[in-house]
């Protein structure tokens, strides 16, 4: 089962949620919003890809940091920082077995399906 992980508000997600609709993909939203980021993996996220392929440096969350934040930044202060504020984190996160994704590509999409279905 794929694990979608976003804001459901999110341009980006909706479109990974369509995609996965049309192609007939069952998979389990987790509005970080609504769902809160209890059990969110945030931790395993930021020790397995680094806080440079979590954190979406060109959201206006990002922008809205301090300068000192952003120089300063590693994977403890990530993990305060986006449990705090999600929209910090790249969207859509995509959980599928032991893969996980950030962002939404269609070709990722397609490969991460076909992997699933193997």
């Amino acid at each position: 089962m794929i694990t979608l992980y976003g804001i459901k508000n999110c341009d980006t997600v909706k479109k990974a949620r369509k995609w996965l609709e049309n192609n007939g993909v069952e998979y389990r939203f987790h509005d970080f919003r609504e769902d809160g980021m209890d059990s969110v993996p945030l931790e395993s996220w930021l020790k397995s890809f680094g806080w440079e392929n979590v954190l979406n440096r060109r959201s206006t969350s990002w922008r809205a940091l301090t300068d000192e934040q952003k120089e300063s930044m590693d994977n403890a202060t990530a993990l305060t920082l986006a449990a705090e504020t999600p929209t910090l984190i790249k969207r859509p996160v995509t959980e599928s077995g032991d893969e996980t994704r950030f962002g939404f590509k269609e070709k990722e999409f397609s490969e991460l399906l076909e992997k699933g279905t193997n």
